[in-house]
């Protein structure tokens, strides 16, 4: 059962728009801001990331509404809170996602400064969400897409030192909490599981099927037995064109490559709106059948 993470300020209702970065007008306040110019586009030097009016989540976070939606999740289901904590692709935004990379190496001490600030406001935003619903949660979903249909978006050196010192922390965080980390990256991400797995991520979501090394058996004969993966049901096309009969047949692959460890969905964190719903529910009845055995 996923519950979100309660966050309401003068510029957005979800934690995962906290930051209004855009430059020049404004952006829809469900989209982020990745493709457009950032608040540090031009900047440089690490002394002026305090130029940015930083939001305090003490302010916008309040723990009885935290408390309320975990209490609200049926009992007997795992609850899962949805809090993304997606430091690097924020800090992608605070830039403008091209420039940011070219920051990573032109100057990586204003890229570190400006990411350590936005894993500094999750972590304390975290902190208020796990204190409020101490032992109602099972698991979290955090994450930043890392990949492409056909590899990383940058090298798994980069990752490795700008974003998983902050996944670090945001793993370690909830462990603190006895809380397990389902940890989400569209595309092909094979290269940098193993560093997944290393920092403590406890889940893979999803296996997107038709990405590049994301083979659902490969990857169970190289990981599967210190990962769970989520995902596997290709979204791309598939559950687009495909019939009943070969998305119930996909379930059933799935499930016999991962007897253990795999929830079945799709290969993406939605549902595509030109998805047949006769597939969406051939989907859902063959999990459930192969479930009660």
């Amino acid at each position: 059962m996923p519950v979100e993470l309660p966050y309401h300020s003068p510029t957005s209702d979800a934690i995962y728009t906290a930051f209004d970065f855009a430059k020049k007008g404004k952006i829809k306040r469900e989209h982020r801001t990745l493709n457009a110019p950032g608040f540090f586009e031009d900047v440089t030097d690490p002394s002026r990331v305090d130029d940015f009016d930083w939001p305090d989540p003490t302010q916008y976070i309040d723990p009885d509404e935290c408390r309320a939606v975990a209490n609200a999740a049926p009992a007997g289901r795992a609850v899962l809170g949805v809090i993304w904590s997606a430091h690097f692709q924020d800090a992608c935004a605070a830039f403008g996602m091209e420039n940011a990379f070219m920051q990573m190496i032109q100057a990586p001490d204003m890229f570190k400064a400006v990411i350590d600030r936005i894993a500094d406001f999750y972590i304390a935003a975290n902190d208020i969400f796990y204190e409020a619903t101490r032992g109602k949660l099972h698991a979290v979903l955090i994450g930043n897409d890392f990949g492409c249909q056909t590899g990383l978006m940058l090298s798994a050196d980069m990752i490795r030192r700008f974003a998983f010192p902050g996944t670090r922390r945001l793993v370690e965080q909830a462990g603190s909490y006895n809380v397990k980390v389902i940890h989400h990256s569209c595309g092909s991400i094979r290269d940098i599981i193993a560093h997944l797995i290393d920092i403590g991520v406890d889940a893979i979501h999803p296996i997107q099927a038709l990405a590049a090394g994301m083979e659902p058996r490969a990857l169970k004969r190289d990981f599967g037995d210190r990962v769970s993966f989520c995902g596997g049901v290709d979204a791309q096309n598939l559950m687009v064109n495909g019939t009943p009969d070969q998305v119930r047949a996909t379930v059933r692959e799935l499930r016999e490559i991962f007897p253990t460890g795999l929830i079945v969905s799709p290969s993406h964190e939605a549902i595509l709106p030109d998805t047949p719903p006769a597939n969406v529910k051939a989907m859902f009845e063959a999990a459930h059948l192969i479930d009660d055995g």
